[in-house]
């Protein structure tokens, strides 16, 4: 631990001067769903676009930058992370309509999005409130649920590029695909902007609570969870394979597939979080062995181990 500290120590010294905030040695399970994983050298909460922008562009070459929003799709190994976490909070959680468009700060809540938009009279956002996690993740991964995803409803975006410099981004150049975009990894979305279509507002409100019923009634919303673990194969569904292969209730140390639905891991309560991507590893040979398709990791698995 105080070795971690002193490199810590050094590193904070390297960086640049921020408005927002830079803590030492942060754990970062607390910050996560799974509540599981190691600390982060520095973790950095910018205060806004502009501060991002900043640090970035002064932050020296060799030092790894790492970014997370609610840590909702998140597995964060027990050995932490080396180099910067940057975490977008409220600086970047505004929701504001603005004519035919909603725009959302990348650290606003995907239900808030919806929830703001309902208020409004807005529109074809719903399937944002089935979505757990951030408006930043939604667009590095194109997320979606219940019939939409985000390439759907996108006109654009912004994103701090690894050079310091806020880029504008139509949706052409996001590159959005199933579960993927195309823009560098090492780009941090700041903004999206939205359409908005006029709606009935209990209509609208009508479909979000139907969502919200399925999504309680089919996962297991209230556990320590990660959300969705792997992309369904084409012409396949995740769960079923899962399923198929018997690993329905499997477990490893503290970590379990759960008996609600199988595409989602669980921590019971003391897992790590190398019993949690054991069970993964475990469930995809089993399901590879049983079908002959390679499941993909849908959650984002960083850091080291312990």
């Amino acid at each position: 631990m105080m070795a971690l500290r002193t490199r810590s120590d050094r590193l904070i010294e390297r960086l640049p001067p921020v408005r927002g905030r830079l803590s030492e040695n942060a754990p970062l399970g607390p910050l996560t769903w799974f509540r599981a994983g190691g600390p982060a050298d520095i973790l950095f909460r910018p205060a806004d676009a502009e501060d991002l922008a900043q640090f970035i562009g002064g932050t020296p070459a060799d030092v790894p930058i790492t970014v997370i929003g609610v840590g909702s799709n998140l597995l964060v190994r027990d050995g932490g992370i080396r180099g910067v976490v940057i975490r977008l909070g409220r600086g970047f959680a505004e929701v504001a309509r603005s004519g035919n468009t909603v725009e959302a700060g990348a650290g606003a809540l995907d239900l808030n999005v919806a929830l703001t938009a309902q208020g409004w009279g807005v529109q074809g956002l719903e399937f944002l409130s089935g979505i757990p996690g951030t408006v930043g993740g939604a667009l590095r991964m194109n997320a979606g649920a219940y019939g939409r995803e985000m390439v759907d409803v996108v006109l654009s975006a912004e994103a701090v590029d690894d050079e310091g410099s806020i880029r504008k981004l139509p949706l052409a150049e996001l590159g959005l695909s199933y579960r993927h975009s195309g823009v560098p990894d090492s780009w941090i979305f700041t903004k999206a902007v939205l359409k908005a279509e006029s709606g009935d507002p209990q209509a609208i409100l009508a479909r979000i609570q139907e969502i919200r019923a399925q999504r309680e009634a089919s996962q297991p919303v209230r556990a320590r969870t990660g959300g969705s673990t792997f992309a369904n194969p084409p012409g396949a569904k995740a769960w079923e394979l899962i399923d198929r292969a018997g690993c329905r209730g499997l477990q490893i140390g503290g970590a379990q597939v759960s008996e609600k639905h199988c595409n989602f891991l669980i921590n019971t309560g003391e897992a790590t979080s190398a019993d949690i991507e054991r069970l993964g590893e475990e469930v995809r040979r089993r399901v590879e062995q049983m079908s002959g398709i390679a499941l993909r990791w849908e959650i984002r698995i960083i850091g080291e181990d312990a």
